[in-house]
């Protein structure tokens, strides 16, 4: 990400200027809604864009992780897509979702980018552990779990997976993932029924029990149907 320019006023003939405010807090930036930020950081503060990097950059990195499926490839979106923000937050206008919509956006497209770029070959195969702690067949478990529900997601075509993850990990509702993902709510709920349904025939194909996959609690009842 390249680096960003200090908050700093000055005056015409570039000597700082002691009759200016001084500066906001972190604290104090934080109770501003995202329009606000966003303006700010359009003009230049890095203060208001190290506040919404905090915000939003733990959701934008578990969505990218879960598109992935590569945590450092997942970082590289996360930065991205902030870069994106500092190029484009003078000319951001609300709509629809709001910020977080268009982070989401920006962050699935590339995520959708790289996919397209690098072949990623998943396997169904999950390595052997060493009981290493009593008692620790329950977290091995957990861990099998999340590796075969990571494989089922990464097996999904790539709007399938962005449908599931924003509305049943990321807890959009339908019209914000909607937004997001450039659909109408008609198109939205068609797409996430065949996402579903996709998802269910993988899991009954690799003979995966939806009940043992404690990842998926929230998607079991949909997936079910």
């Amino acid at each position: 990400m390249p680096r960003m320019p200090r908050d700093t006023a000055t005056q015409d003939d570039g000597q700082p200027c002691l009759s200016a405010a001084a500066p906001r807090t972190a604290g104090e930036l934080a109770r501003d809604d995202d329009a606000a930020l966003v303006a700010m950081v359009g003009a230049g503060s890095v203060a208001a864009f190290a506040v919404l990097v905090d915000r939003y950059s733990a959701a934008l990195y578990r969505a990218a992780t879960r598109m992935l499926a590569d945590p450092h490839e997942a970082e590289d979106v996360v930065q991205d897509c902030f870069a994106r923000l500092w190029q484009h937050a003078a000319r951001w206008q609300p709509s629809g979702a709001g910020l977080v919509g268009w982070l989401h956006r920006v962050t699935i497209n590339l995520c959708f980018d790289r996919k397209r770029r690098f072949r990623v070959i998943t396997t169904a195969d999950l390595p052997d552990r060493v009981d290493e702690a009593p008692l620790a067949d329950r977290l091995i478990e957990a861990e099998q779990a999340h590796a075969e529900m990571a494989a089922a997601l990464a097996a999904l075509p790539e709007r399938y997976r962005a449908a599931l993850m924003l509305c049943y990990m990321q807890g959009f509702s339908n019209a914000a993932a909607a937004d997001m993902l450039n659909l109408n709510i008609k198109a939205m709920e068609s797409l996430l029924h065949r996402a579903r349904r996709h998802l269910r025939e993988i899991l009954v194909q690799r003979q995966i029990v939806l009940g043992d996959l404690v990842v998926v609690a929230d998607i079991e009842p949909a997936c079910a149907r």
